[in-house]
C-alpha cells in the first residue's frame, strides 16, 4: 500500500515488518504500544485503503469462520489527506459490505473517541457514531492511553450518544486500577468494558459488573504484551469466567499484535486448560454480547449452537444438557 501511495516506511518486506512489530510490542507500556498504531496509519488516510483494509479484515475474519465481526477505530486518525470523518466511516462501510456480500460475514462499526487527545475531538466522534447510527455504526468506544486520562473528562461525549440511543463500551482496567472501569459505567455508561483485566480488584464493582451480565472484552495476547499481566497464564480471564462473568475473548487487533481469534482460543485453552464446553461458553458469551438487535442476535446464537453442537458430536464430545439459552 505504500508503494502504491509513494510513501516512505522504515520496512519494506512482510519479514521486516513482523520484527519492526515485535519490537514495539514486547513487554511495553501501553502508550509505547499504542506508537506502533503510526505506521499503519500512514497508509490508511485514502479511502481507497480503508476500504481495502477493512475488506480484507473481514476476509481473514472469514476464513476463522468468524460469522459476526464488530471493527472499531477513531475517524479522526485517518483525515490527514483530505477524507471528512464521516467519509472514511463510510470508507469502512464499503468494505465491509464487499466482504458481506462476497462471504456472508456480518459485521458492525464501532467508532472511538480518544482518552489522549482533547474532549472536544471525543464530542465530535459522538456526533459522527449519533449520524451513522443506522448507516453502520452500532456503538462507541473509548480507547488509548488510559492512565492520567479518566474517561469522566470525556462525560459530555457519552450523554450524547445515550442521548440518541447508541451503544457504548470503553477500554477500562487494562492500564489503571477499577476506578477506571468504575468511570466507564457510571459517567459513560457502558454496556461492555475493553479489557477490565483489573477488575478483580474491586469486589463491589466485580459484582456489579456481574450481577448486570456487562461483558467483558478480555485480549490475552495484547495485555501480556502492554505488561497488563506478566503471561497469559497468570491472566484473570478463568478466575473471571468461573466467577460466571460474562467473558469474551479478542484479539485487539489482529496486525500489531500479530494475532488471530484462533490464536486467542488455543491460547486460553493452553492457559487455562480449557474444555470443549468452557470453549463453547465463551463463543456464546461473545455471541450474547454482540451489538446487535435481539432478534438479529437470537438467530446468530441458535445457528452457532448448532454447529457448535454437531462439531462437538463429530469429535466424539457429548454436548452439554442446555434449555434455551438467555441473551
Amino acid at each position: 500500500m505504500a508503494r502504491e501511495q509513494r510513501l516512505r516506511l522504515p520496512i519494506r518486506d512482510a519479514v521486516a515488518l513482523d520484527r519492526f512489530l515485535a519490537g514495539l510490542t514486547a513487554g511495553v507500556s501501553l502508550p509505547e504500544y499504542l506508537k506502533a498504531f503510526d505506521l499503519t496509519l500512514r497508509v490508511l488516510q485514502t479511502r481507497d485503503a480503508i476500504v481495502r483494509a477493512a475488506f480484507e479484515l473481514a476476509e481473514d475474519s472469514h476464513r476463522e469462520n468468524v460469522r459476526y465481526l464488530e471493527v472499531r477505530y477513531c475517524p479522526a486518525l485517518h483525515t490527514r489527506r483530505g477524507l471528512t470523518m464521516g467519509e472514511t466511516v463510510e470508507a469502512v462501510r464499503d468494505g465491509l459490505a464487499r466482504a458481506r456480500r462476497r462471504y456472508g460475514i456480518g459485521s458492525g462499526i464501532i467508532i472511538c473517541g480518544i482518552r489522549h487527545k482533547s474532549p472536544r475531538l471525543t464530542n465530535r466522534l459522538a456526533e459522527v457514531a449519533v449520524a451513522y447510527r443506522e448507516k453502520g455504526v452500532v456503538a462507541f468506544d473509548l480507547a488509548g492511553a488510559e492512565r492520567d486520562f479518566p474517561a469522566k473528562a470525556h462525560s459530555r461525549a457519552f450523554r450524547l450518544v445515550a442521548k440518541n440511543h447508541v451503544n457504548v463500551t470503553v477500554h477500562a482496567g487494562e492500564a489503571y486500577g477499577p476506578e477506571s472501569i468504575a468511570q466507564a459505567l457510571h459517567y459513560c455508561s457502558a454496556h461492555r468494558i475493553g479489557h477490565g483485566t483489573r477488575l478483580g480488584e474491586n469486589r463491589a464493582i466485580l459484582d456489579y459488573v456481574n450481577d448486570h451480565r456487562i461483558p467483558l472484552e478480555m485480549c490475552l495476547t495484547s495485555n501480556v504484551q502492554t505488561g497488563a499481566v506478566r503471561r497469559a497464564s497468570a491472566h484473570p480471564f478463568r478466575q473471571y469466567l468461573r466467577r460466571g462473568l460474562r467473558v469474551t475473548l479478542n484479539t485487539d487487533n489482529r496486525l500489531v499484535s500479530r494475532t488471530t481469534m484462533t490464536d486467542e482460543l488455543d491460547r486460553a485453552v493452553v492457559a487455562f486448560q480449557l474444555t470443549p464446553n468452557d470453549v463453547r461458553h465463551v463463543l456464546v458469551n461473545g455471541f450474547k454480547s454482540a451489538f446487535l438487535p435481539v432478534a438479529r442476535k437470537a438467530t446468530l446464537l441458535r445457528g452457532a449452537l448448532r454447529e457448535m453442537d454437531r462439531l462437538f458430536r463429530l469429535a466424539g464430545v457429548l454436548p452439554p444438557e442446555r434449555g434455551p439459552e438467555v441473551l
